[in-house]
Protein backbone atom coordinates (compact mmCIF):
# COMPACT_ATOMS: atom_id res chain seq x y z
CA UNK A 1 0.00 0.00 0.00
CA UNK A 2 2.43 2.48 0.62
CA UNK A 3 3.29 2.19 -2.95
CA UNK A 4 0.28 3.39 -3.73
CA UNK A 5 1.35 6.82 -2.36
CA UNK A 6 3.99 7.36 -4.67
CA UNK A 7 1.74 7.02 -7.61
CA UNK A 8 1.06 9.63 -10.25
CA UNK A 9 -2.37 11.50 -9.66
CA UNK A 10 -3.62 9.92 -13.14
CA UNK A 11 -2.88 6.69 -11.79
CA UNK A 12 -4.55 6.55 -8.47
CA UNK A 13 -8.01 8.06 -10.20
CA UNK A 14 -7.57 5.08 -12.95
CA UNK A 15 -7.06 2.68 -9.58
CA UNK A 16 -10.31 3.75 -7.79
CA UNK A 17 -12.49 4.12 -10.69
CA UNK A 18 -10.80 0.17 -11.11
CA UNK A 19 -11.89 -0.63 -7.96
CA UNK A 20 -8.26 -1.42 -7.40
CA UNK A 21 -9.19 1.08 -4.45
CA UNK A 22 -11.08 2.86 -2.97
CA UNK A 23 -11.31 6.87 -2.78
CA UNK A 24 -11.74 6.59 0.99
CA UNK A 25 -8.94 3.55 1.86
CA UNK A 26 -7.20 6.33 -0.51
CA UNK A 27 -7.40 8.99 1.96
CA UNK A 28 -7.24 6.89 5.12
CA UNK A 29 -3.70 5.76 3.80
CA UNK A 30 -2.77 9.67 3.54
CA UNK A 31 -3.90 10.75 6.56
CA UNK A 32 -2.05 7.49 8.05
CA UNK A 33 1.07 8.93 6.52
CA UNK A 34 0.64 12.54 7.26
CA UNK A 35 0.35 11.27 11.00
CA UNK A 36 3.39 9.25 10.86
CA UNK A 37 6.00 11.00 8.43
CA UNK A 38 4.75 14.72 8.28
CA UNK A 39 6.05 15.83 11.72
CA UNK A 40 9.86 15.24 10.11
CA UNK A 41 8.23 17.87 7.49
CA UNK A 42 5.26 20.01 8.43
CA UNK A 43 4.27 20.68 5.28
CA UNK A 44 0.10 19.93 5.80
CA UNK A 45 -1.15 22.60 8.32
CA UNK A 46 -4.51 22.31 7.78
CA UNK A 47 -6.88 19.56 7.31
CA UNK A 48 -10.28 19.32 6.97
CA UNK A 49 -11.09 14.92 7.54
CA UNK A 50 -14.45 15.70 7.95
CA UNK A 51 -14.61 17.23 4.71
CA UNK A 52 -12.73 14.87 2.98
CA UNK A 53 -14.48 11.79 3.85
CA UNK A 54 -17.88 12.85 2.85
CA UNK A 55 -16.06 13.51 -0.64
CA UNK A 56 -14.45 10.34 -0.72
CA UNK A 57 -17.53 8.69 0.50
CA UNK A 58 -19.16 10.05 -2.34
CA UNK A 59 -17.04 9.35 -4.78
CA UNK A 60 -16.97 5.84 -4.22
CA UNK A 61 -20.88 5.62 -4.14
CA UNK A 62 -20.46 7.36 -8.33
CA UNK A 63 -17.86 4.75 -9.02
CA UNK A 64 -20.43 1.72 -7.71
CA UNK A 65 -23.06 3.26 -9.49
CA UNK A 66 -21.36 3.37 -12.91
CA UNK A 67 -21.50 7.37 -13.44
CA UNK A 68 -19.10 9.51 -15.32
CA UNK A 69 -15.91 9.92 -13.16
CA UNK A 70 -13.88 13.18 -13.84
CA UNK A 71 -9.66 12.61 -14.46
CA UNK A 72 -9.02 13.23 -10.72
CA UNK A 73 -12.18 11.38 -9.25
CA UNK A 74 -11.60 10.31 -5.97
CA UNK A 75 -7.49 11.49 -5.43
CA UNK A 76 -6.49 13.08 -2.30
CA UNK A 77 -4.76 16.31 -3.18
CA UNK A 78 -3.48 19.10 -0.75
CA UNK A 79 -3.56 22.94 -1.88
CA UNK A 80 -1.08 25.87 -1.03
CA UNK A 81 -2.06 27.61 1.85
CA UNK A 82 -2.34 31.22 -0.46
CA UNK A 83 -5.42 29.34 -2.05
CA UNK A 84 -8.98 29.37 -0.54
CA UNK A 85 -10.57 26.50 -0.22
CA UNK A 86 -14.44 26.50 0.79
CA UNK A 87 -15.05 25.76 4.65
CA UNK A 88 -11.40 25.41 5.62
CA UNK A 89 -8.71 27.80 6.99
CA UNK A 90 -6.48 30.06 4.70
CA UNK A 91 -3.48 32.17 6.16
CA UNK A 92 -1.11 32.75 3.09
CA UNK A 93 1.10 31.95 5.93
CA UNK A 94 0.22 35.71 7.27
CA UNK A 95 -0.95 36.30 10.59
CA UNK A 96 -2.95 39.10 9.40
CA UNK A 97 -5.22 36.43 7.47
CA UNK A 98 -4.08 34.21 10.29
CA UNK A 99 -7.71 33.57 11.14
CA UNK A 100 -9.50 33.79 7.82
CA UNK A 101 -12.05 30.76 6.94
CA UNK A 102 -12.78 30.54 3.42
CA UNK A 103 -16.56 30.70 2.61
CA UNK A 104 -15.71 29.50 -1.21
CA UNK A 105 -13.20 27.90 -3.81
CA UNK A 106 -10.29 29.69 -5.63
CA UNK A 107 -11.38 29.18 -9.16
CA UNK A 108 -8.35 27.03 -9.24
CA UNK A 109 -9.42 24.57 -6.67
CA UNK A 110 -12.62 24.75 -7.72
CA UNK A 111 -11.70 22.61 -11.15
CA UNK A 112 -9.77 20.25 -9.55
CA UNK A 113 -12.88 19.74 -7.59
CA UNK A 114 -14.98 19.13 -10.52
CA UNK A 115 -12.47 16.72 -11.73
CA UNK A 116 -13.47 14.91 -8.22
CA UNK A 117 -9.96 15.74 -6.54
CA UNK A 118 -10.93 15.44 -2.53
CA UNK A 119 -8.92 17.98 -1.04
CA UNK A 120 -7.99 17.47 2.70
CA UNK A 121 -5.43 19.75 3.53
CA UNK A 122 -3.24 22.44 3.30
CA UNK A 123 0.23 23.20 2.46
CA UNK A 124 2.74 25.52 4.55
CA UNK A 125 4.28 28.69 2.68
CA UNK A 126 6.55 31.63 3.82
CA UNK A 127 4.53 34.84 4.59
CA UNK A 128 3.10 35.93 1.66
CA UNK A 129 4.77 33.82 -0.66
CA UNK A 130 7.72 35.96 -0.22
CA UNK A 131 10.97 33.80 0.32
CA UNK A 132 12.55 30.69 -0.85
CA UNK A 133 12.36 29.25 2.63
CA UNK A 134 9.32 28.37 4.36
CA UNK A 135 8.41 29.09 7.83
CA UNK A 136 6.02 31.83 9.22
CA UNK A 137 4.17 32.63 13.05
CA UNK A 138 1.47 30.92 12.24
CA UNK A 139 2.62 27.30 11.23
CA UNK A 140 6.13 27.30 11.72
CA UNK A 141 9.01 25.54 10.01
CA UNK A 142 8.86 23.11 6.92
CA UNK A 143 11.68 21.40 6.44
CA UNK A 144 12.97 19.34 3.67
CA UNK A 145 12.68 15.85 3.31
CA UNK A 146 15.79 14.58 1.99
CA UNK A 147 17.46 16.33 4.65
CA UNK A 148 15.59 18.02 7.34
CA UNK A 149 18.02 20.96 8.47
CA UNK A 150 17.19 22.69 4.86
CA UNK A 151 14.42 24.30 3.87
CA UNK A 152 12.43 22.63 0.84
CA UNK A 153 12.38 25.81 -0.94
CA UNK A 154 9.38 28.46 -1.01
CA UNK A 155 7.05 29.62 -1.37
CA UNK A 156 5.44 26.29 -2.54
CA UNK A 157 7.46 24.58 -0.59
CA UNK A 158 4.82 22.48 1.36
CA UNK A 159 3.77 21.26 -2.07
CA UNK A 160 6.83 20.30 -3.01
CA UNK A 161 7.84 18.63 0.25
CA UNK A 162 4.17 17.18 1.29
CA UNK A 163 4.69 15.47 -2.35
CA UNK A 164 7.64 14.28 -2.63
CA UNK A 165 7.35 12.45 1.46
CA UNK A 166 4.68 10.67 -0.65
CA UNK A 167 1.58 12.85 1.48
CA UNK A 168 -0.68 13.97 -1.10
CA UNK A 169 -1.61 13.02 -4.29
CA UNK A 170 -1.47 16.46 -6.41
CA UNK A 171 -0.83 19.78 -5.07
CA UNK A 172 -1.26 23.33 -6.33
CA UNK A 173 0.94 26.34 -5.86
CA UNK A 174 2.03 29.72 -7.79
CA UNK A 175 5.19 31.61 -8.94
CA UNK A 176 5.79 34.54 -9.64
CA UNK A 177 9.61 34.39 -8.54
CA UNK A 178 10.52 31.10 -8.91
CA UNK A 179 7.75 29.68 -6.04
CA UNK A 180 6.87 26.56 -7.76
CA UNK A 181 10.39 25.90 -9.54
CA UNK A 182 12.49 26.06 -6.60
CA UNK A 183 10.54 24.04 -4.42
CA UNK A 184 10.68 21.25 -7.28
CA UNK A 185 14.09 21.77 -7.65
CA UNK A 186 14.90 21.37 -4.17
CA UNK A 187 12.54 18.47 -3.30
CA UNK A 188 12.92 16.68 -6.49
CA UNK A 189 9.44 16.92 -7.74
CA UNK A 190 8.25 18.13 -11.08
CA UNK A 191 6.41 21.69 -11.47
CA UNK A 192 4.90 23.61 -14.06
CA UNK A 193 5.17 26.97 -14.43
CA UNK A 194 2.03 27.98 -16.56
CA UNK A 195 1.91 30.35 -19.06
CA UNK A 196 1.00 34.08 -17.66
CA UNK A 197 -2.76 34.55 -18.13
CA UNK A 198 -3.98 30.80 -18.60
CA UNK A 199 -4.99 29.76 -15.21
CA UNK A 200 -7.18 31.63 -12.98
CA UNK A 201 -5.53 33.07 -9.53
CA UNK A 202 -9.05 34.52 -8.17
CA UNK A 203 -9.20 32.97 -4.64
CA UNK A 204 -5.23 33.77 -4.26
CA UNK A 205 -5.12 35.65 -0.72
CA UNK A 206 -0.92 35.81 -0.81
CA UNK A 207 -0.63 39.94 -0.02
CA UNK A 208 -4.31 40.45 -0.80
CA UNK A 209 -7.35 40.81 1.87
CA UNK A 210 -9.63 37.45 1.48
CA UNK A 211 -11.51 38.55 -2.16
CA UNK A 212 -9.29 40.77 -4.04
CA UNK A 213 -9.95 40.69 -7.59
CA UNK A 214 -6.97 42.51 -9.17
CA UNK A 215 -4.22 40.76 -10.88
CA UNK A 216 -0.29 40.39 -9.99
CA UNK A 217 1.47 40.87 -12.91
CA UNK A 218 3.82 37.84 -13.60
CA UNK A 219 2.59 35.51 -10.83
CA UNK A 220 0.69 31.79 -12.16
CA UNK A 221 -0.85 29.18 -10.91
CA UNK A 222 0.26 25.55 -11.81
CA UNK A 223 0.80 21.88 -11.00
CA UNK A 224 3.30 20.10 -8.82
CA UNK A 225 3.65 16.11 -8.75
CA UNK A 226 5.96 13.36 -8.53
CA UNK A 227 5.40 12.25 -12.29
CA UNK A 228 5.50 14.00 -15.35
CA UNK A 229 2.50 12.92 -16.41
CA UNK A 230 0.76 15.29 -12.85
CA UNK A 231 1.93 18.19 -14.83
CA UNK A 232 0.17 17.38 -18.41
CA UNK A 233 -3.21 15.92 -16.52
CA UNK A 234 -2.96 19.57 -14.13
CA UNK A 235 -2.44 21.61 -17.40
CA UNK A 236 -5.42 19.93 -19.18
CA UNK A 237 -7.45 20.94 -15.83
CA UNK A 238 -6.53 24.17 -15.09
CA UNK A 239 -5.81 25.90 -18.04
CA UNK A 240 -8.88 28.09 -19.52
CA UNK A 241 -10.63 31.70 -19.13
CA UNK A 242 -11.70 32.84 -16.09
CA UNK A 243 -15.23 33.26 -15.15
CA UNK A 244 -15.44 36.38 -16.42
CA UNK A 245 -14.24 35.71 -19.90
CA UNK A 246 -15.79 31.98 -19.98
CA UNK A 247 -18.72 33.19 -21.84
CA UNK A 248 -16.78 33.92 -25.10
CA UNK A 249 -13.30 32.98 -24.85
CA UNK A 250 -11.77 29.12 -25.12
CA UNK A 251 -8.16 28.08 -24.80
CA UNK A 252 -6.84 25.60 -27.09
CA UNK A 253 -3.04 25.35 -26.35
CA UNK A 254 -1.25 24.00 -29.14
CA UNK A 255 0.31 20.86 -28.77
CA UNK A 256 3.75 19.78 -28.05
CA UNK A 257 6.68 21.10 -30.51
CA UNK A 258 7.58 17.15 -30.54
CA UNK A 259 6.82 13.86 -28.97
CA UNK A 260 10.13 12.47 -29.12
CA UNK A 261 14.09 13.89 -27.38
CA UNK A 262 15.08 13.04 -30.97
CA UNK A 263 12.39 15.95 -32.52
CA UNK A 264 13.03 18.68 -30.13
CA UNK A 265 15.32 21.53 -31.19
CA UNK A 266 17.30 22.28 -28.04
CA UNK A 267 19.12 24.98 -26.55
CA UNK A 268 21.13 24.91 -23.53
CA UNK A 269 22.40 28.22 -20.90
CA UNK A 270 23.95 26.23 -18.06
CA UNK A 271 26.49 28.66 -16.87
CA UNK A 272 26.98 32.58 -17.07
CA UNK A 273 29.49 34.47 -15.06
CA UNK A 274 26.74 36.94 -14.21
CA UNK A 275 25.45 34.39 -11.77
CA UNK A 276 27.39 31.63 -11.33
CA UNK A 277 26.08 28.25 -10.48
CA UNK A 278 27.56 25.37 -8.42
CA UNK A 279 30.25 23.33 -10.54
CA UNK A 280 28.29 20.06 -9.16
CA UNK A 281 24.86 21.19 -10.07
CA UNK A 282 26.30 22.22 -13.65
CA UNK A 283 27.98 18.84 -14.05
CA UNK A 284 24.26 16.95 -13.23
CA UNK A 285 22.84 19.33 -15.85
CA UNK A 286 25.28 18.52 -18.41
CA UNK A 287 25.11 15.07 -17.90
CA UNK A 288 21.42 15.71 -18.72
CA UNK A 289 22.28 17.25 -21.72
CA UNK A 290 24.70 14.41 -22.94
CA UNK A 291 21.84 12.18 -22.44
CA UNK A 292 19.38 14.17 -24.95
CA UNK A 293 21.92 14.45 -27.19
CA UNK A 294 22.67 10.81 -27.55
CA UNK A 295 18.96 10.48 -28.34
CA UNK A 296 19.03 12.37 -30.86
CA UNK A 297 18.12 15.80 -30.49
CA UNK A 298 19.96 18.23 -31.95
CA UNK A 299 21.53 20.71 -28.54
CA UNK A 300 22.98 24.06 -29.02
CA UNK A 301 25.14 25.30 -26.25
CA UNK A 302 24.74 29.04 -25.28
CA UNK A 303 22.88 31.97 -24.06
CA UNK A 304 19.25 33.18 -24.49
CA UNK A 305 18.17 35.86 -26.51
CA UNK A 306 18.34 38.58 -23.76
CA UNK A 307 21.34 38.30 -21.17
CA UNK A 308 20.82 37.79 -17.73
CA UNK A 309 21.88 41.03 -16.74
CA UNK A 310 19.71 43.04 -19.37
CA UNK A 311 17.10 40.65 -17.70
CA UNK A 312 17.33 41.46 -14.40
CA UNK A 313 17.39 45.20 -14.99
CA UNK A 314 13.69 45.12 -16.15
CA UNK A 315 12.47 42.11 -13.86
CA UNK A 316 14.06 43.48 -10.67
CA UNK A 317 11.97 47.28 -10.60
CA UNK A 318 8.58 44.60 -11.91
CA UNK A 319 8.71 42.54 -9.24
CA UNK A 320 9.86 45.16 -6.27
CA UNK A 321 6.88 47.30 -7.94
CA UNK A 322 4.24 44.23 -7.41
CA UNK A 323 6.00 43.10 -4.36
CA UNK A 324 5.18 46.96 -2.15
CA UNK A 325 1.23 46.30 -3.28
CA UNK A 326 1.60 42.90 -0.72
CA UNK A 327 3.11 45.20 2.48
CA UNK A 328 0.81 46.63 5.22
CA UNK A 329 1.10 50.35 5.30
CA UNK A 330 3.58 50.50 8.36
CA UNK A 331 5.74 47.72 6.46
CA UNK A 332 5.46 49.48 3.93
CA UNK A 333 6.70 52.96 4.80
CA UNK A 334 9.85 51.42 6.67
CA UNK A 335 10.58 50.08 2.93
CA UNK A 336 9.98 52.92 1.68
CA UNK A 337 12.31 54.67 4.07
CA UNK A 338 15.18 52.33 3.40
CA UNK A 339 14.45 52.68 0.04
CA UNK A 340 14.92 56.33 0.29
CA UNK A 341 18.23 56.00 1.96
CA UNK A 342 20.23 53.75 -0.66
CA UNK A 343 19.03 56.61 -3.08
CA UNK A 344 21.62 57.00 -6.01
CA UNK A 345 22.70 54.14 -5.25
CA UNK A 346 19.67 52.12 -6.79
CA UNK A 347 20.01 49.72 -4.70
CA UNK A 348 16.75 46.52 -5.01
CA UNK A 349 14.61 48.19 -2.20
CA UNK A 350 14.89 51.16 -4.13
CA UNK A 351 12.56 49.50 -7.04
CA UNK A 352 9.40 49.77 -4.61
CA UNK A 353 8.82 52.94 -5.60
CA UNK A 354 8.50 52.78 -9.14
CA UNK A 355 5.96 55.28 -10.53
CA UNK A 356 3.19 54.47 -13.14
CA UNK A 357 4.76 56.29 -15.48
CA UNK A 358 8.10 54.10 -15.01
CA UNK A 359 6.54 50.87 -14.70
CA UNK A 360 4.53 51.68 -18.23
CA UNK A 361 7.79 52.22 -19.44
CA UNK A 362 9.34 49.34 -18.01
CA UNK A 363 6.91 47.22 -19.71
CA UNK A 364 7.37 48.49 -22.66
CA UNK A 365 10.63 47.14 -22.42
CA UNK A 366 9.32 44.01 -21.48
CA UNK A 367 7.15 44.02 -24.53
CA UNK A 368 10.25 43.96 -26.75
CA UNK A 369 12.11 41.75 -24.37
CA UNK A 370 9.21 39.32 -24.97
CA UNK A 371 9.35 39.63 -29.12
CA UNK A 372 13.27 38.96 -28.84
CA UNK A 373 12.19 35.96 -27.14
CA UNK A 374 9.62 34.89 -29.27
CA UNK A 375 12.26 35.16 -32.36
CA UNK A 376 14.73 32.58 -30.91
CA UNK A 377 11.97 29.89 -30.20
CA UNK A 378 11.26 30.18 -33.70
CA UNK A 379 14.87 28.32 -34.58
CA UNK A 380 14.91 26.33 -30.56
CA UNK A 381 11.39 24.86 -29.00
CA UNK A 382 13.23 24.38 -25.57
CA UNK A 383 15.72 26.13 -23.45
CA UNK A 384 17.46 24.46 -20.48
CA UNK A 385 18.87 26.12 -17.95
CA UNK A 386 19.55 26.26 -14.00
CA UNK A 387 16.55 26.51 -11.35
CA UNK A 388 18.79 28.15 -8.78
CA UNK A 389 22.72 28.83 -7.94
CA UNK A 390 22.60 26.06 -5.36
CA UNK A 391 20.77 22.96 -4.33
CA UNK A 392 18.45 22.98 -1.23
CA UNK A 393 20.75 25.14 1.60
CA UNK A 394 20.81 25.04 5.49
CA UNK A 395 17.38 26.95 7.17
CA UNK A 396 18.31 30.30 7.20
CA UNK A 397 15.63 32.66 9.57
CA UNK A 398 17.74 35.93 10.26
CA UNK A 399 15.29 38.44 9.60
CA UNK A 400 16.16 40.12 5.85
CA UNK A 401 13.56 41.47 4.36
CA UNK A 402 15.89 43.50 1.27
CA UNK A 403 17.44 39.57 1.06
CA UNK A 404 21.22 42.14 1.88
CA UNK A 405 22.02 40.11 4.73
CA UNK A 406 21.53 36.07 4.04
CA UNK A 407 24.28 34.84 1.83
CA UNK A 408 24.32 31.66 -0.59
CA UNK A 409 27.33 29.10 -0.65
CA UNK A 410 28.24 28.28 -4.61
CA UNK A 411 31.39 26.74 -4.68
CA UNK A 412 32.41 27.74 -1.37
CA UNK A 413 32.26 31.84 -2.14
CA UNK A 414 29.26 33.77 -0.45
CA UNK A 415 27.03 35.07 -3.22
CA UNK A 416 23.90 37.43 -2.56
CA UNK A 417 20.57 35.76 -1.46
CA UNK A 418 19.16 37.56 -4.03
CA UNK A 419 20.72 36.00 -6.93
CA UNK A 420 18.14 32.99 -6.37
CA UNK A 421 15.71 35.29 -8.41
CA UNK A 422 17.88 35.59 -11.35
CA UNK A 423 17.61 32.44 -13.72
CA UNK A 424 14.01 32.65 -12.69
CA UNK A 425 13.91 36.01 -14.64
CA UNK A 426 13.80 35.29 -17.73
CA UNK A 427 10.40 32.85 -17.92
CA UNK A 428 8.69 35.38 -15.55
CA UNK A 429 8.84 38.81 -16.59
CA UNK A 430 8.69 37.17 -20.27
CA UNK A 431 5.74 35.50 -19.55
CA UNK A 432 6.75 32.24 -20.52
CA UNK A 433 6.13 28.55 -19.35
CA UNK A 434 8.72 26.49 -17.42
CA UNK A 435 8.66 23.14 -16.27
CA UNK A 436 11.42 21.76 -13.67
CA UNK A 437 12.27 18.01 -13.69
CA UNK A 438 14.11 16.46 -11.21
CA UNK A 439 17.78 15.11 -13.10
CA UNK A 440 20.41 13.99 -9.96
CA UNK A 441 21.34 14.40 -7.19
CA UNK A 442 24.12 16.00 -4.82
CA UNK A 443 27.17 14.16 -3.30
CA UNK A 444 25.46 14.98 0.24
CA UNK A 445 22.05 13.12 -1.84
CA UNK A 446 20.22 16.53 -2.98
CA UNK A 447 18.15 16.49 -5.53
CA UNK A 448 18.68 18.49 -8.68
CA UNK A 449 16.18 19.55 -10.91
CA UNK A 450 16.53 21.81 -14.19
CA UNK A 451 14.59 23.78 -15.65
CA UNK A 452 12.99 24.08 -19.27
CA UNK A 453 11.61 26.78 -20.85
CA UNK A 454 8.98 26.90 -24.00
CA UNK A 455 7.88 29.85 -25.98
CA UNK A 456 4.83 31.27 -24.67
CA UNK A 457 1.66 29.50 -24.81
CA UNK A 458 3.72 26.50 -25.53
CA UNK A 459 3.21 24.24 -22.08
CA UNK A 460 2.40 21.57 -24.14
CA UNK A 461 6.26 21.73 -25.38
CA UNK A 462 7.94 22.28 -21.92
CA UNK A 463 5.54 19.43 -20.62
CA UNK A 464 6.07 16.95 -23.37
CA UNK A 465 10.09 17.36 -22.96
CA UNK A 466 10.23 16.61 -19.63
CA UNK A 467 7.99 13.48 -20.16
CA UNK A 468 10.19 12.27 -22.54
CA UNK A 469 13.37 12.99 -20.59
CA UNK A 470 11.93 11.08 -17.71
CA UNK A 471 11.86 8.30 -20.13
CA UNK A 472 15.77 8.54 -20.61
CA UNK A 473 17.19 9.62 -17.40
CA UNK A 474 14.48 8.35 -14.74
CA UNK A 475 12.15 10.66 -12.39
CA UNK A 476 10.99 11.52 -9.10
CA UNK A 477 12.96 9.01 -6.83
CA UNK A 478 11.56 8.84 -3.22
CA UNK A 479 13.32 10.24 -0.49
CA UNK A 480 15.09 7.80 2.36
CA UNK A 481 12.86 7.26 5.20
CA UNK A 482 9.29 8.28 3.73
Amino acid sequence: MTDLAFRSAGQLAAAVAAKEVSSVELLDHYLARVEQLDPKVNAIVARDEEGARAAALEADRTVSRGEPLGRLHGVPVTIKDSLEVEGMRTTGGSARWGEHVSTSDAESVARLKNEGAIVFGKSNMPPDARDWQTYNEVYGTTNNPWDPTRGPGGSSGGSAAALAAGLTGLELGGDSAGSIRVPAHFCGVYGLRTSFGIVPRYGSVSGHAPGTLADFDMAVLGPLGRHADDLDLGLDILAGADHDRAPAWRLELPAARSTTLRGFRVAAWLEDPFCPVDSELVAIMQATLEAVRAEGAVVAEGKGPVGLEETMALYEPLLMAQSGLVESDESYAGLVDFAAAEGAAGGFASDLTVSFREWHALDEHRQHSRRRWAEFFRDADVLLCPVTPTAAFPHDQQPDPTWSVRTLQVDGADRPYREMLTWMAPSAVNHLPAAVAPVGTTRDGLPVGIQVIAPYLHDRTAVQFVRCLAEVIGGFRRPPGF
